[in-house]
This record gives structure tokens, C-alpha cells and sequence, in this order.
């Protein structure tokens, strides 16, 4: 037997993006966590259904592959998505450190479906007093003193 192709990956996520919808259990995204031609992780939009804002397809799928990897690194690792990313998961794949990243509808395709994610990366361009929801830095002793604490922290995990 062969072995799964891109194609044959990003079927499956487009797949069960589809009985998401259908099983009215979320939006209609999906995205696996592959290793090695082996899919270690599945994850659906749940947004609705948790009221979870965060309860992107990507995201599931990252939670659910760091949990059977247990590690918080994805490296080795490609993610196959139905849809391009929003800028979140995008943020969430960095983080994780996958190596590569194949999805099937761009996000002007999700934007023509009601999924528009462009105001987000407006918004990241902007500096932060100018956005839509102001955001302000208050500085001071305080506010180094997390980042003291996790350099002194001799057992600390580097991520």
C-alpha cells in the first residue's frame, strides 16, 4: 500500500470540516496533526458548540497532538487544514513549532462564506493605542518582575 499523499490528507480534513457541519457539532473547519504519514491528531471548529472563541479547528487539533505527544512542540509535524488559517492558529503553528502547513480554501474563500478574518491583520499593524480596542502599556518595576522571576527559575523549560 501506498503511502498518503498531500491530497489524501487534505481530503480527510475537508472530510470531517463537512460532518462537522452536518453533525451540527460547529463551523465548517477541520485539521489534522500528521507525523510521519500517520495523523496523531484530529481537531474540528467547536466555537459555537463550547462557546469557545478559541475552539478553532487548528487549535483542537494542536491541543489534542501536544496531548498525545506530550510535548508543546509539534516539530516533525505537518498540519493539513480545510481552510488557511486565521491569524490566531497562524500564531498557535509558530508557537508549536509544526514545519509545514497544506490547506484547501483560502481565507478569501472563508471571507465570501462569512468568515472574514482581514480586520484582524489590520488591526495587527496597527500600534496598540490605535486599535479598535485600546490597548495601553503601563510600565514599571512590576511589570519586569514575572520575566525576573522565570530567569531565576532554575528548573524552567525553554520554549
Amino acid at each position: 500500500m501506498s503511502s498518503p499523499t498531500s491530497a489524501d490528507f487534505l481530503q480527510e480534513a475537508v472530510t470531517l470540516a463537512v460532518t462537522n457541519v452536518q453533525s451540527g457539532r460547529g463551523g465548517p473547519f477541520a485539521a489534522l496533526v500528521v507525523s510521519d504519514d500517520d495523523v496523531i491528531a484530529t481537531g474540528t471548529n467547536r466555537v459555537t458548540t463550547e462557546n469557545d472563541p478559541t475552539a478553532h479547528a487548528e487549535i483542537t487539533a494542536i491541543r489534542a497532538a501536544c496531548e498525545a505527544r506530550g510535548d508543546f512542540e509539534l516539530t516533525g509535524c505537518t498540519l493539513y487544514s480545510s481552510c488557511e488559517p486565521c491569524p490566531m492558529c497562524l500564531g498557535a503553528i509558530y508557537w508549536t513549532r509544526l514545519d509545514r502547513v497544506v490547506y484547501a480554501a483560502t481565507s478569501d474563500q472563508a471571507a465570501a462564506a462569512g468568515f472574514d478574518d482581514a480586520h484582524i491583520y489590520e488591526e495587527i499593524d496597527k500600534p496598540p493605542p490605535r486599535r479598535r480596542i485600546p490597548m495601553e502599556q503601563h510600565d514599571g518595576v512590576a511589570a519586569r518582575r514575572p520575566f525576573e522571576a522565570w530567569a531565576n527559575y532554575e528548573e524552567r523549560i525553554e520554549y
